[in-house]
């Protein structure tokens, strides 16, 4: 099943899935996901005005709006503290949580950015082995997950996932 997996050099907020997540902070009013607030249109930043928030490696939806996409997930990854604050689970909670939400709203395409690795300065290549280690059991065993797709905002990063991916066999 590790073929409903793939990893592609791109924008996130260009993706034509139903779903998209946005690796926002707590208060999920913008800021560091400003690139998709921007794509959606000022209805997004108001639907998310209404949501009080989301904690650490939690999940909550909202429309897509102007986006290909049909809905956003919004999730806040952990900021990196070296390892030693509970941030490999609140990572992997922040996909598993994605994935539930994703599978109750009928979204059988999603895409993911790397969670926590821009300015909350999570390692990429740990950050890359969470993300499999949670998508890859959760695709294999959902038949209604058609597709997880990485958006990857680098040749760098493409590159780590596509080797993480290939190791998957």
């Amino acid at each position: 099943m590790y073929h409903k997996l793939i990893a592609v050099e791109a924008d996130i907020t260009t993706l034509a899935v139903d779903a998209i997540v946005n690796a926002a902070n707590n208060a999920l009013l913008g800021g560091v996901d400003g690139a998709i607030h921007r794509a959606a249109g000022p209805e997004l930043l108001a639907e998310c005005r209404t949501l009080q928030g989301c904690a650490t490696g939690r999940a909550k939806i909202t429309r897509g709006y102007r986006l290909p996409a049909k809905y956003v997930i919004h999730t806040v990854g952990p900021v990196w503290r070296n390892g030693v604050e509970g941030e490999a689970e609140l990572l992997a909670s922040c996909y598993r949580e994605c994935l539930t939400l994703a599978l109750a709203h009928g979204a059988s395409r999603i895409a993911f950015p790397a969670i926590s690795c821009g300015v909350y300065g999570y390692p990429l290549r740990q950050a890359t082995r969470i993300a499999l280690r949670e998508c890859a059991p959760f695709a294999a065993r959902e038949p209604d997950i058609a597709q997880i797709v990485f958006a990857c905002f680098s040749a760098e990063m493409l590159a780590l996932y596509r080797a993480e991916l290939a190791a998957l066999g």
